[in-house]
């Protein structure tokens, strides 16, 4: 299985910058069996089915992109110069991994600046990161980043334009409670309340996860043989009830529809965890590096709301272990032809094997 076998050509014009308003205006192609139809997201109420229990990723994206100025001593006195910190995810002891532009003239015992009521202290540096000790935690911290901070949007995103305001509400989901992710779980952004409303109202289920998204999402393939490429870890939680829910609805006949690649990552994890079993999932808390690729035996999913991905990444080699691979280039083939939005604010897909 080749790198190769998962390109296709996107013109650059169909990379979506802003998001669709209403957010449930957004398009929809629906796949289902060998059928393609054009559909809106605001559509789902007619679409899915009473029993069918939706898995959303409830993490909520933190402010992670920060402006700052580095300041150390030097023979010559106090030396400051401007950088650019992203932080990853949180480190041992209270401390946070990040990344940093430049990176090549940080020394660590520098202390960076970002506001009057956030800084940070570079404890190490190792393998193009930087270990930072804040000032400030708990939520302080917390309204200190929200102040200064700015949204991690994705690299394609941010070749085309500035994160502004605007993002901080875009690029975050309606039901986002627990703060953690780097990115946001994209498929969830179109969802409204009022969306949420109608398909309860019709007798669709819920279920909430978290897995808190990590700037590894966007991290590129680099081997030729996809099997041999190694995942990066999130961290996730599917609590008690949680599995209860997507075991009863299993066991009732219904369907288990994960929202995002994040929410179905996390529950074939816990379907592989001790105690886990086709069909059944146990509580899970715990990192996840679970690689999705043609041949995977799915457990739990049994239809998938996404977004469309990237050519040669992980996520359209995990809708191509769903759909099957020529499928996939099908129902790619369409969505170039007709125009859909691609990426983080772009449309989405509901795919049903």
């Amino acid at each position: 299985m080749q790198l190769a076998d998962f390109d296709f050509d996107l013109p650059e014009g169909l990379i979506a910058t802003r998001p669709a308003r209403p957010r449930d205006s957004a398009r929809l192609l629906l796949a289902e069996g060998d059928a393609i139809s054009d559909r809106h997201v605001f559509d789902l109420v007619d679409i899915f089915r009473p029993g069918d229990r939706l898995v959303l990723n409830n993490t909520k994206v933190i402010p992670a992109r920060l402006t700052g100025s580095r300041t150390r001593q030097s023979a010559q006195g106090e030396v400051s110069a401007k950088i650019e910190v992203t932080l990853l995810e949180p480190a041992p002891g209270g401390e946070w991994a990040a990344l940093a532009k430049p990176l090549r003239k940080v020394k660590p015992g520098e202390r960076i600046v970002f506001s009057s009521a956030l800084s940070a202290d570079v404890v190490a540096i190792a393998e193009g990161q930087l270990r930072l000790s804040f000032n400030l935690e708990g939520e302080d911290f917390d309204v200190a980043l929200a102040q200064a901070g700015a949204m991690p949007l994705p690299p394609y995103i941010a070749a085309l334009r500035a994160p502004d305001e605007a993002d901080k509400s875009d690029y975050q989901t309606v039901f986002a409670r627990h703060s953690g992710a780097v990115a946001a779980p994209t498929a969830s952004l179109h969802f409204t309340k009022e969306l949420l409303e109608a398909l309860a109202a019709k007798g669709v289920e819920f279920t909430e996860v978290t897995l808190h998204v990590g700037a590894g999402t966007f991290l590129p393939v680099k081997v030729d043989d996809v099997t041999t490429h190694k995942m990066h870890s999130e961290w996730g939680e599917v609590s008690a009830q949680a599995a209860a829910e997507i075991n009863a609805t299993k066991a009732a006949g219904g369907r288990i529809i994960p929202v995002g690649t994040t929410a179905l990552r996390l529950i074939e994890s816990a379907a592989r965890a001790p105690g886990g079993a086709p069909g059944h999932i146990v509580a899970f808390r715990d990192a996840t590096d679970i690689f999705i690729y043609p041949g995977f035996a799915f457990r739990i999913t049994d239809a998938l709301m996404t977004n469309f991905h990237l050519p040669k990444s992980t996520l359209l080699m995990l809708v191509s272990a769903l759909m099957g691979q020529d499928r996939i280039r099908s129902i790619y083939d369409h969505a170039v032809k007709n125009g859909y939005r691609f990426f983080s604010y772009g449309d989405s897909s509901l795919l049903i094997p």
